[in-house]
């Protein structure tokens, strides 16, 4: 049986109240919020985040409320971030997916838009593909399919977990380099860079989600994909190349492609462009 905890704060990045709400899974406890205006006729879209503890507020802080301007937007908080508490075993696509279903589910949205970035995108993949009755369109943003199949792929998150356990100051100013753009990094500046270093510290939580990266293959999951597709590449991505969201193109037949001349994190670098791309897809009711 499902139960679920609910508050409303009213909150300084949007005129319409932040609903935060809580769903039991499996031995999680999974937090989520809910904003945007009351009475919306759109198609509400849920946003996965990517790796770090830190979760939706850190992946989605600067972009949600834009989308929750004329929608509502859902973000939930997967294992492995600081306000979801859980066994604490290793995580699983399988797993995650279980918790988004839920929070659809929870918050009784009917068939929704999902958007998964990074981590989020093979997630949210397995969501449509578990569940095609919950994603009206999907969309995945600089994701993979498959770890093990990249020799790139496979050092990066083996380097990350090697750095979270060893050097954490490291971890922070590689995965710092590795998420933007050369030319984004220069244009903010020596200070802003700095401090973005320590924006996600190698926590138990990260690490979980690291772990979790060094493992994905969901590739006998795609074909099970029904939802219309967007998938949308970054070219200057130096986290999860290309190439990657390229291949899980040519793996989803009939599904759109599009690329951001952006580094990992698109919709930091170049949110307005995003934003526009993500709500021309998802156009309609």
């Amino acid at each position: 049986m499902t139960t679920t905890t609910t508050t409303t704060t009213t909150m300084t990045m949007t005129s319409a109240a932040v609903t935060t709400a809580t769903v039991p899974v499996s031995d999680a406890l999974v937090h989520y919020d809910r904003l945007g205006p009351s009475g919306s006729t759109r198609t509400p879209l849920v946003l996965v985040h990517g790796t770090g503890s830190a979760g939706a507020a850190l992946t989605w802080g600067q972009i949600a409320p834009r989308f929750a301007e004329d929608r509502t937007v859902i973000t939930p908080d997967l294992s492995g971030t600081d306000r979801t508490t859980d066994g604490g075993g290793p995580l699983t696509v399988e797993g995650l997916a279980a918790q988004v279903v839920a929070v659809i589910e929870d918050a009784g949205t009917g068939p929704v838009d999902l958007l998964g970035f990074s981590m989020g995108s093979p997630v949210a993949a397995a969501v449509a593909a578990l569940r095609p009755d919950l994603v009206r369109r999907l969309i995945l943003v600089a994701g993979w399919a498959h770890t093990e199949a990249d020799e790139f792929l496979r050092n990066t998150f083996a380097l990350w977990n090697r750095l979270g356990t060893t050097d954490p100051e490291s971890f922070g100013r590689f995965v710092m380099m590795t998420s933007f753009s050369r030319g984004f990094l220069n244009a903010i500046g020596r200070e802003q860079v700095d401090a973005m270093s320590a924006n996600m510290p190698p926590t138990p939580g990260t690490l979980r989600h690291a772990d979790l990266d060094a493992r994905v293959d969901i590739r006998d999951l795609l074909p099970r994909v029904q939802a219309e597709t967007l998938v949308i590449g970054c070219l200057q991505d130096a986290t999860v190349p290309v190439e990657q969201s390229r291949a899980l193109h040519a793996a989803l037949p009939g599904s759109t492609y599009a690329e951001l001349d952006t580094g990992h994190v698109a919709f930091f670098e170049r949110p307005e462009e995003f934003r526009e791309l993500v709500d021309e897809f998802t156009a309609g009711a």
